[in-house]
């Protein structure tokens, strides 16, 4: 705790405040519908990829020097330049405010999760089938109302750390260069974090750096969905089910938040037409379409925790 006690203007300006000015946008306005920053960016992460993607039957090492570099470039620049930016008196506060909710995506998720809930509710089989297709990668067209719910609930809780709990992590941690790199890679991992013959050792570097910088937010965003709900059977889900997940971050949230909303997740699905049995994650009952709204009830709750959180830690420590 330091000497001089911070006067009420100085708290004003705190990150603390600016996370909780950013939530609340996020709330109010939602994510951009046009000229999203990231798309500008999904341009510029293409353009690299067809600049220093190898051509011809390239060693596997060369296409790993590729993907590093193509990473590097990708990121470093922008993190740089919003480092520069936020020195700027006053505007330098209100760009941090307004980069971090631009990197939250809490009400976007909120909303794809309900395009999935509300036509299953009306029984439109072929309108939610389509919009869960737009949350999940495996194929949608032939799926029932079960394993819609499923893969709806899956991708919330997933996505529950990747859209937001990631975000405000690195936000705190290192402020806003910090949020900015974390959804530059998590955005270059959804693109080129594929195990496919283009992919596998290009987008290796990006795979890793994204698990890399979710290992300790998706560890904390496992614990915050356990007190939501059934707290015990959340962290023991947690603990015997998420490592054997395909990918640890991922198996922990979805685990613990599945125990948490005592409901069964993961088993089999279809991924580019090929069937895949994964791991049985949580324990309980089969998912009906209001565990869909828990879902994202866990993430809203979660995210006015840390807000609160970090609120009264500020307020003790500062």
């Amino acid at each position: 705790m330091s000497g001089k006690p911070i006067t009420m203007f100085e708290f004003l300006l705190s990150p603390a405040i600016q996370l909780i000015i950013a939530l609340l946008l996020d709330h109010r306005f939602g994510e951009f519908s046009r000229w999203h920053p990231l798309v500008g960016f999904g341009r510029y992460a293409k353009w690299l990829e067809s600049c220093f993607y190898p051509q011809g039957d390239s060693s596997s090492s060369k296409k790993l020097l590729a993907g590093f570099i193509a990473l590097t470039l990708a990121v470093v620049p922008f993190c740089f330049l919003t480092f520069l930016a936020i020195q700027i008196p006053v505007l330098g506060w209100c760009l941090e405010v307004f980069l971090l909710y631009l990197v939250i995506g809490k009400t976007s998720l909120i909303e794809h999760a309900r395009y999935v809930s509300q036509p299953l509710k009306k029984g439109d089989l072929d309108e939610a089938r389509i919009k869960v297709g737009w949350l999940v990668s495996r194929q949608t067209d032939q799926l029932q109302p079960p394993e819609i719910i499923r893969a709806t609930v899956e991708s919330v809780l997933e996505n529950g750390n990747d859209a937001v709990f990631g975000a405000l992590f690195w936000f705190i941690v290192a402020g806003a260069p910090g949020a900015v790199a974390y959804r530059l890679i998590n955005t270059l991992d959804a693109m080129w974090g594929y195990k496919n013959d283009r992919y596998l050792f290009f987008g290796r570097c990006a795979a890793r750096a994204d698990d890399l910088i979710n290992l300790i937010p998706a560890q904390l965003c496992a614990l915050t969905y356990a007190l939501f709900g059934k707290t015990f059977q959340a962290l023991k889900c947690w603990f015997s089910q998420g490592y054997k997940y395909k990918s640890f971050n991922g198996g922990s949230v979805m685990a613990s938040g599945a125990g948490s909303l005592n409901i069964v997740l993961g088993g089999a699905a279809v991924y580019h037409g090929k069937h895949t049995q994964g791991v049985v994650l949580g324990k309980g009952k089969t998912p009906m379409p209001e565990d869909i709204d828990k879902a994202t009830l866990l993430v809203s709750k979660g995210s006015m925790l840390w807000a609160a959180l970090y609120f009264f830690f500020s307020i003790f420590i500062l």
